[in-house]
């Protein structure tokens, strides 16, 4: 899936060169906001030279002049390519307008074919067939076969096309697009949980509005090789971000300690851990870990299963869109496979309980809003 470009209010620019100024390193900003290095250069050369961030205000008069020469050639060039449609039939000079808008503005194309820009946008307004068929299947086999309708609606609008879901089925009826969550799920048997006294600090408060105030986890099983292994993954519940996950042959406080290996950042910034009663989780590994860096301890009540179900639904999730479709060789096979679905899942998968954004979207938008 290619990436797709991020835009940046002039408010959110000027905080970042403020924290440059104020000490923060180049290097922090890139990697704590996800910015490009030559975009965090751009900005505090915009700022020191012109104190403005449009483009247009920091354009020399040389570039202004290029720019209105490039733009009067790009016009006589496309006269040249459209002249000999200016006296084609209505429906020919509209498919000629959609098919070159990549290259031209439409309003241009409208006043050399002599075309109401209304009637263009009103009769181009529905999509191609063909068009959203491909669009609809391209959508689906690069999101892991997991998108239903919904998800895919969104996908598409994303595309600039809007269709309804009654015909995203239909399409997807048509062409054999099975979602995998229509498979049955295997569900393993459970371990014994322990009697630890720890309370249930979280008490089923799944949204939080604080990025890792509360991470929760669990495991899940596969197969390697007809052989059971594990994983692991850590879910911030702020935004449903993996932020640490592990894969090995045996459950136990390992596996887990390696999770939070994974973490970017200081752990200390996490201020609640939550989890089931399996042994994994409550043990002295696991205590002296949380202890070093002061993360609370809350975990479900014994057999309540609804008590960490933002973590079982996830693996749920995972179970249909990642396990079940996969045929694991070896351990490094499930550990190259799973960090592929992570970085999807965390980058690509958009989730209908943040607003059909994707994890990391959700954390850069709430981000863009402190600032």
């Amino acid at each position: 899936m290619p990436k797709q470009r991020r835009t940046y209010t002039a408010v959110f620019k000027k905080q970042m060169v403020l924290l440059y100024e104020n000490g923060k390193s180049r290097a922090d900003l890139v990697e704590e906001y996800g910015l490009t290095a030559s975009a965090l250069d751009r900005w505090i050369k915009q700022a020191q030279t012109t104190g403005s961030f449009k483009e247009k205000d920091n354009r020399s008069p040389e570039e202004n002049e290029l720019l209105a020469l490039r733009k009067e050639n790009g016009r006589l060039q496309m006269e040249v390519d459209i002249f000999k449609a200016s006296r084609a039939d209505h429906g020919t000079k509209v498919a000629i307008i959609q098919n070159n808008r990549d290259k031209y503005s439409v309003s241009a194309m409208c006043d050399v074919l002599q075309i109401a820009r209304s009637t263009f946008y009103y009769e181009a307004k529905e999509s191609p067939e063909d068009e959203v068929i491909t669009a609809i299947v391209n959508i689906f086999h690069k999101n892991r076969k997991a998108y239903g309708t919904r998800k895919i609606k969104v996908k598409l609008h994303e595309r600039g096309l809007l269709v309804s879901r009654r015909r995203i089925g239909r399409i997807m009826n048509e062409q054999g697009l099975i979602s995998t969550y229509t498979v049955a799920q295997y569900k393993p048997h459970k371990t014994a949980c322990n009697e630890a006294a720890t309370a249930n600090i979280l008490n089923r408060e799944f949204n939080q509005t604080e990025s890792k105030r509360v991470v929760v986890s669990d495991l899940t099983y596969v197969k390697v090789r007809n052989q059971w292994h594990y994983i692991c993954v850590l879910l911030d519940l702020f935004n449903r971000e993996i932020i640490g996950h592990s894969v090995g042959p045996h459950k136990d406080a390992a596996l887990v300690s390696r999770a939070f290996a994974t973490v970017k950042g200081d752990l200390s910034q996490i201020q609640w851990f939550h989890t089931d009663r399996g042994s994994e989780f409550k043990n002295q590994k696991m205590d002296e870990l949380l202890e070093t860096f002061e993360i609370g301890r809350s975990l479900s009540k014994k057999g309540c299963p609804y008590d960490n179900a933002v973590a079982e639904a996830t693996y749920k999730i995972m179970k249909t869109e990642f396990v079940n479709q996969m045929n694991f060789q070896s351990l490094r096979h499930l550990e190259l496979e799973l960090y592929d679905y992570v970085n999807w899942f965390n980058k690509h998968r958009i989730h209908g309980t943040l607003g059909y954004m994707t994890p990391i979207q959700y954390r850069h938008a709430a981000l863009k809003k402190v600032v």
